[in-house]
């Protein structure tokens, strides 16, 4: 049984940035694969990165062919860094759920049930892909249930496993509101973690207490450095992940951490203390360089990024397997997704609903729904 369907996909060429809407076959799947009717895939920042990547929003276009989809112009200064994807149409969409329609000889068993998945090119009608790939969502569990059960808590969960690993006892995290943020907190409450949660503004300060935050710093407040140092000192944290990425917050991350690390030095050291501060980037909310004030948080310090994929496999697979199988048993608690919008296929290329998933704003959550047109 074959299939045609509706694929989401973005290509850079001439300058531009297009969106467009490409019909597909979908062939039959191999003995070891899987056909799914994708009904659920949420918009994740790091979605966003390929889907609209280097665009410059205000130029927005319809396409000359009046085919469904728009284009971008993209400033030249950010050219360059888009060459290793000039003139390929790319599918987007990191991850999905949706109801198995076909089989291929093995995988039989999988016809009519629901299951999350993950693996790219999900903002489309269908997805082939091998059946060892996806994860069968519990009896009661809908489609959006399982749509973001990869991105989010995985790298929630690879959060604490991190800072586990590497010795750290308590975790500082930027744009702590975001969905993964709740993820981490709750984590943390169950798990007996200490964590430090960075916001920007009361709204999402009040959206960590209902959930049981204890320590929350709001980055906007005139005495911040005051209170992330006495936060840090509390807990003890010596660990950061930062979805901000630009600007200077990582550093101040780590000057108040060194800040507390020397209060408790029982003498004096011009290299400052020993204990290992490490800062992890795994977001980039902003684009703008990454500014670091050196000298202010001594010589025992690192600086690096954080991906989930890379993670996982350094991991190795009973360790993902052990996370996988925790975000089933909590996938409509610690790893419930809310979502405000639920869009079409062909409603991610209007305008104004583009702006709006765009702003990646605390609270706002999208969620792509294929079947609704």
């Amino acid at each position: 049984m074959s299939f045609n369907g509706r694929e989401l996909r973005s290509k850079v060429e001439n300058g531009r940035l297009f969106l467009s809407l490409d019909e597909v076959p979908i062939d039959d799947p191999a003995d070891d694969e899987i056909v799914v009717r994708i009904e659920a895939a949420p918009i994740n920042p790091s979605d966003i990165g390929l889907l609209l990547g280097p665009a410059d929003l205000e130029s927005i276009e319809p396409p000359a062919d009046g085919r469904p989809g728009v284009s971008f112009a993209i400033p030249e200064a950010r050219l360059a860094s888009q060459a290793g994807r000039m003139g390929q149409s790319m599918a987007v969409g990191n991850e999905g759920a949706g109801t198995v329609v076909a089989a291929g000889r093995t995988a039989t068993d999988l016809i009519g049930k629901r299951v999350g998945m993950i693996g790219g090119a999900m903002y489309a009608d269908y997805r082939r892909i091998r059946a060892a790939e996806v994860i069968p969502l519990p009896d009661d569990a809908t489609a959006a249930d399982g749509a973001a059960m990869f991105v989010n808590p995985l790298t929630a969960l690879g959060f604490v496993e991190t800072a586990r690993s590497e010795g750290h006892k308590a975790i500082v995290h930027t744009a702590a509101a975001s969905n993964l943020g709740q993820m981490l907190q709750k984590i943390c409450l169950a798990d007996g973690i200490e964590l430090v949660n960075i916001v920007r503004s009361q709204g999402q300060a009040d959206i960590l207490k209902a959930i049981g935050a204890t320590h929350i710093v709001n980055s906007r407040d005139e005495n911040f450095g005051a209170r992330l140092s006495e936060a840090i000192e509390q807990t003890g944290a010596t660990i950061a992940f930062d979805a901000i990425g630009g600007g200077t917050l990582g550093s101040k991350i780590m000057e108040a951490m060194e800040r507390a690390s020397v209060k408790a030095m029982p003498e004096y050291s011009r290299y400052g203390s020993t204990v290992l501060k490490q800062l992890y980037i795994y977001g980039a909310l902003d684009t703008s360089p990454t500014t670091l004030n050196r000298l202010a948080f001594g010589f025992q310090w690192s600086i690096s990024g954080w991906l989930l994929f890379p993670f996982l496999q350094k991991a190795g697979p009973e360790v993902a397997a052990r996370l996988r199988e925790r975000v089933v048993r909590e996938l409509k608690t610690t790893f419930a997704s809310r979502y405000t919008r639920v869009i079409g296929l062909s409603e991610a290329l209007e305008p104004e609903v583009i702006r709006a998933y765009e702003r990646k704003a605390t609270g706002e959550k999208f969620l792509i729904d294929p079947t609704k047109g």
